[in-house]
């Protein structure tokens, strides 16, 4: 099977998953980013893997994480993570590895906020009173929307490229193409739905467009240092878990905080 082929088979299979798991929302929404969580933190340890990161201390970081953003909110989703400093701490203390304290430490905790905090935000989106279904859908089909039309709209027309060391593959003609696609996917999710005004609608699609690539140029440089081309290879043509969520885990946050802007 080749890799394009791999990336429409698995797109089939997931999406429905992933879109029937955010109408149902609570603890279905909840066990599928608790299996995408597991997944992409073993991702990261294996590229992490030269800091010698102290994975159980990020496993239940995360989980602290997940179910204080399901049970209690943004401040126990915070709490979670945070616990993952003292964790690793106490592990690093009573563990016989010479590796250095502070990259052990710091590549925990790194991997605990990223993944299990921007998660979590996925999960708080979708517990937004009355609108949660609504706005974890905008966010889903938007950033879906701009990867894929930057992806095409750089392979037909891109020229120059927008970080060349930390991802070549990427291009400013890109760029403007997912940029365009992700406002106007949130633009038409948004309309006349009785939760945001159409400039509001316009700017939360201007966040996801700044955001998600950002958050994939994070991983990618995470990747760069790693010396891999992508964090696994789980979905076949798309990489691993983690390369299908870079961009949300910066995105979910950032959408997150505008909404409640826009709301409060």
């Amino acid at each position: 099977m080749t890799p394009f082929v791999s990336r429409i088979v698995i797109t089939v299979v997931l999406v429905p998953l992933v879109l029937g798991a955010v109408w149902l929302g609570h603890w279905w929404m909840f066990a599928l980013v608790a299996i995408a969580a597991a997944l992409a933190l073993h991702e990261y340890w294996l590229m992490a893997r030269p800091l010698s990161p102290l994975a159980p201390a990020g496993y239940i970081g995360v989980a602290l994480a997940l179910v204080g953003a399901e049970m209690s909110g943004v401040s126990w989703m915070l709490a979670g993570v945070l616990s993952t400093f003292v964790l690793a701490f106490v592990l690093k203390a009573i563990s016989e590895a010479r590796a250095a304290a502070t990259a052990a430490i710091s590549a925990t905790v790194t991997g605990t906020l990223w993944i299990g905090g921007g998660l979590g935000f996925m999960i708080l989106l979708r517990d937004i009173p009355q609108h949660g279904r609504l706005a974890l859908l905008t966010l889903l089909l938007a950033v879906w929307a701009g990867d894929t039309f930057a992806y095409f709209g750089g392979r037909l027309l891109g020229r120059h490229k927008m970080a060349p060391s930390t991802s070549p593959g990427k291009t400013w003609e890109g760029f403007v193409f997912g940029t365009a696609a992700t406002i106007f996917v949130a633009f038409v999710a948004l309309y006349k739905q009785n939760f945001l005004t159409i400039r509001e609608s316009i700017v939360l699609g201007v966040v996801l467009a700044l955001a998600g690539p950002i958050g994939d140029l994070f991983e990618s440089l995470l990747k760069r240092d790693a010396g891999v081309k992508d964090s696994g290879n789980l979905l076949g043509g798309h990489g691993g878990m983690l390369d299908r969520l870079d961009a949300f885990l910066f995105a979910a946050p950032a959408a997150y905080f505008a909404i409640l802007a826009f709301t409060s």
